[in-house]
C-alpha cells in the first residue's frame, strides 16, 4: 500500500514578492522590479535576465515547482502595448506563489525559454507560441501544439479576428437587448473565409511520422531488402479507445521498445480561452463544466475562487464571501466528484490493461447514485453549472424526487439527508473496500503496473506534474494543504503518496484518495444538518462588473491534479463585464509533459497502461 503523509507547510513566507526582491535586486538592479499596477502582484523581469533570475528563484529561493506559465496580450493597455509571460512558481513545501513576469514587444515577440530550468514549461511555452506568437529562444521543440501548421495567425492576440467575428464582447448587440438575432455565418459563407499563412502551400503540410514510417518500410522503389524493424516511427491513435479521446502519440520504436514519444494533441481544440474572454464573467461558469467533463463541480469551484479573489480586490458592490453552509456544500460536491472521477479512472485503467469494461461497469452504480444527487440539486448529471460567485446556485433539496416516465418506472422519492447518510457512511466506503479486494492483489494488475512507467520524484516536480501523478512519485503536495482554500483547513484528511512512482502507485494513491474523500464527507455531513436554513447565495447581481480590474489566480486540487484559472480584469466600463485574460491551467495537459519520460524503455503495450495512469480527459487537454 502507499504511504500516507500529513502535509505540513514549512517555511511559509508572508510576502514572497518582497522576499525575492530583497535577494534579486542586489544582483540585477533595475532588471527586476515589483509589479506596481493596482491589484497586481509579483516581479517584472527584463527578458535578458529571465533565465538567470529563474535559476536563482529555483535553486536559491526554493521555488522548485512551476505551476503555470501563460501569456497575456496588453494591446492598447494603459502602460503600453506588449505581450507578457506570467509564471506562477511555488515551493513544494507549501505557501503562496512567487509570480514572475517578462515582457516582449509584439512586433518581434521573443523571450528566452525556461525549459532548461523548469521542464514543465515545455508544453506551456509551445502553447504561448501557438496562440500568441511568442518565440522562445532555446526551446527544444518550438512548434505549434494545439493548431496545425496551416493555421493563419495567433488567435489569442487581441488584434486577431476569427472568420465569423461579430463583436469583441458579449452580450452581442444583435442578440440583446433588441433580440433581432443575426449571425455572421449568414453573411460570410464557409469557403470564402479560409486563411493560410503567407507562402503556405499544402505541400508543406505533412506528418513526419507518416513519412518516416513509410520510408522505413522501404516501399518507395523496391522492397528486396525486407522491412526495416530496427527503428520504426509509428502512430498510436488518434481514434482509439486506449488514447482516451482524439489524441495520438508519435512513437519511435526499436523493435517494440520505445525510444522516443511525442504527444500530438489539438484535435478537440475550440479555443476555450478566447471564448472565455468574449463571455461575461458569469457566462464562463457553464463553460468550465466542459473541461474535465467528469469533474464539472470541481471545475466550477476553481473558477469561482479566481473571480471571487478579483471581486474582493475590487470591493464589488453586493459581493460577500460564501457562508459556512455554502462552503460545506461546495466541499460536499467536489469530494463526491473526486470519488466519481477516481472510480472511473481506475475502471478505465483496468480497461487499458485488457479487462475491457467490467471494472468500470462495476463502479457504475455508486457513480449513478452520486449523479442522482447532482441532478436533484443542480439540475443536470454531468454538466452541473452549480457554483456561483460567493456561494452556490441552490441549496440542497429536501427530497430527491423523480417522476415515472415509462409504464414500469419506479417513482423515486427519498429524504435527501437520509440518502446522503447511507451513501457516505455505508455504500461509498464499502465499495472502496470491494475495489481494493478485487484489484490490489490481482496478479494481472501487479504484473502490468508494478515497475512500469516510473517517474522519479525529482522529475515529477521538474515536469510540473500534479495530482496522483505527482503524489504517486512520493511528493505529498496537495493544494488543499499547500495553499488551503474553502474550509479544508478545518477538516482532517491525509495525503496518500507512493513509493516507486510507477503505475501501481498511481492506482494506490487514487484508491486511498477515495477513502480520504469519504473521510472528509463524513465530517461535512453533520455540519450540513447544523447549518440548515443558512443562506447559500453571495452575490445579488447575475452579471457582476469588476470595475477596478487586476489579476487573480484561483487553484484547486482537482481529481486529475491542480486546476488553475489565471484571470485579468481591465478597468473601464467597456471592459468590466468581461475577462481581459482568461487562462486555464489544465492538469491533463501539463501532466502529459512527462509521458515520454515515463514510456522510454517500455514496450508498446505498456504505453497504453502508462497513459491510462495519467488519467487525461481531452476536453481539458485541448480546451
Amino acid at each position: 500500500m502507499s504511504d500516507i503523509q500529513e502535509f505540513q507547510s514549512k517555511d511559509i513566507v508572508a510576502d514572497p514578492t518582497q522576499e525575492a526582491l530583497n535577494v534579486l535586486s542586489e544582483r540585477f538592479g533595475s532588471q527586476v522590479s515589483p509589479d506596481d499596477r493596482k491589484n497586481y502582484t509579483g516581479l517584472v523581469v527584463d527578458r535578458d535576465a529571465l533565465t538567470d533570475v529563474a535559476r536563482i528563484v529555483r535553486d536559491e529561493l526554493g521555488y522548485d515547482y512551476l505551476s503555470s506559465a501563460t501569456a497575456v496580450d496588453y494591446l492598447g493597455y494603459e502602460d503600453g502595448d506588449y505581450l507578457e509571460m506570467v509564471y506562477h512558481c511555488y515551493r513544494t513545501t507549501g505557501g503562496a506563489p512567487l509570480v514572475l513576469k517578462s515582457r516582449t514587444p509584439r512586433d518581434v515577440a521573443t523571450l528566452p525559454s525556461v525549459v532548461s530550468i523548469w521542464p514543465g514549461a515545455d508544453f506551456q511555452e509551445r502553447e504561448a507560441y501557438d496562440l500568441y506568437g511568442i518565440y522562445f529562444n532555446g526551446h527544444p521543440n518550438m512548434k505549434r501544439i494545439l493548431l496545425w501548421e496551416g493555421f493563419e495567425g495567433h488567435p489569442m492576440r487581441k488584434d486577431w479576428r476569427e472568420a465569423y467575428y461579430e463583436e469583441e464582447h458579449k452580450p452581442f448587440g444583435s442578440r440583446w437587448p433588441a433580440g433581432h438575432v443575426t449571425r455572421a455565418e449568414e453573411f460570410n459563407p464557409f469557403g470564402r473565409n479560409v486563411k493560410y499563412p503567407e507562402g503556405f502551400t499544402m505541400d508543406q503540410a505533412y506528418d513526419v511520422s507518416e513519412v518516416d514510417h513509410y520510408e522505413g518500410l522501404n516501399l518507395g522503389v523496391q522492397i528486396e531488402g525486407g522491412i526495416q524493424t530496427d527503428r520504426l516511427v509509428v502512430n498510436l491513435g488518434p481514434h482509439h479507445p486506449s488514447t482516451h479521446g482524439v489524441f495520438r502519440m508519435v512513437v519511435t520504436l526499436n523493435g517494440e521498445t520505445v525510444e522516443t514519444l511525442e504527444p500530438v494533441m489539438g484535435y478537440l481544440h475550440r479555443n476555450h480561452e478566447k471564448i472565455g474572454e468574449r463571455n461575461t464573467w458569469g457566462m464562463n461558469m457553464p463553460f468550465t463544466d466542459r473541461l474535465d467533463y467528469i469533474s464539472s463541480m470541481s471545475n466550477n469551484l476553481g473558477y469561482a475562487l479566481a473571480v471571487e479573489e478579483l471581486m474582493a480586490k475590487s470591493d464589488v458592490k453586493g459581493f460577500s464571501q460564501p457562508t459556512e453552509r455554502a462552503e460545506l456544500i461546495r466541499v460536499l460536491m467536489v469530494e463526491l466528484t473526486r470519488y466519481v472521477s477516481h472510480t472511473w479512472s481506475i475502471g478505465f485503467l483496468l480497461n487499458d490493461m485488457g479487462a475491457f469494461f467490467t471494472p468500470a461497469l462495476y463502479g457504475i452504480w455508486e457513480r449513478e447514485l452520486i449523479l442522482d444527487f447532482f441532478e436533484a440539486t443542480a439540475g443536470s448529471r454531468m454538466m452541473c453549472n452549480y457554483m456561483r460567485f460567493g456561494g452556490v446556485a441552490y441549496d440542497i433539496p429536501a427530497r430527491l424526487r423523480a417522476q415515472a416516465i415509462l409504464e414500469n418506472d419506479v417513482i423515486r422519492d427519498f429524504d435527501t439527508m437520509d440518502f446522503l447518510r447511507e451513501l457516505i457512511f455505508e455504500r461509498m466506503p464499502r465499495f472502496v473496500d470491494e475495489y481494493h479486494k478485487l484489484l490490489t492483489s490481482n496478479e494481472i494488475v501487479i504484473s502490468r503496473a508494478q515497475g512500469v512507467g516510473i517517474l522519479p520524484p525529482e522529475l515529477a516536480i521538474a515536469y510540473s506534474t500534479s495530482g496522483p501523478v505527482l503524489r504517486g512519485s512520493g511528493i505529498p503536495y496537495d493544494v488543499r494543504r499547500a495553499q488551503p482554500y474553502s474550509i479544508y483547513p478545518e477538516l482532517e484528511f491525509d495525503i496518500p503518496v507512493g513509493r516507486n512512482g510507477d503505475v501501481y502507485d498511481r492506482y494506490l494513491v487514487r484508491l486511498e484518495e477515495m477513502r480520504q474523500s469519504v473521510r472528509i464527507l463524513q465530517q461535512v455531513y453533520p455540519r450540513l444538518k447544523e447549518t440548515a436554513g443558512m443562506p447559500v447565495f453571495g452575490l445579488d447581481a447575475y452579471a457582476p462588473r469588476i470595475s477596478e480590474g487586476g489579476e487573480a489566480y484561483g487553484r484547486v486540487e482537482n481529481p486529475k491534479g491542480e486546476l488553475g484559472y489565471y484571470i485579468i480584469g481591465r478597468q473601464g466600463k467597456e471592459y468590466d463585464q468581461n475577462p481581459w485574460r482568461y487562462h486555464v491551467r489544465a492538469p491533463s495537459f501539463i501532466n502529459l509533459t512527462a509521458l515520454e519520460e515515463m514510456c522510454k524503455g517500455h514496450k508498446v503495450a505498456d504505453i497504453v497502461v502508462i497513459l491510462g495512469s495519467i488519467d487525461i480527459v481531452l476536453g481539458e487537454v485541448d480546451r
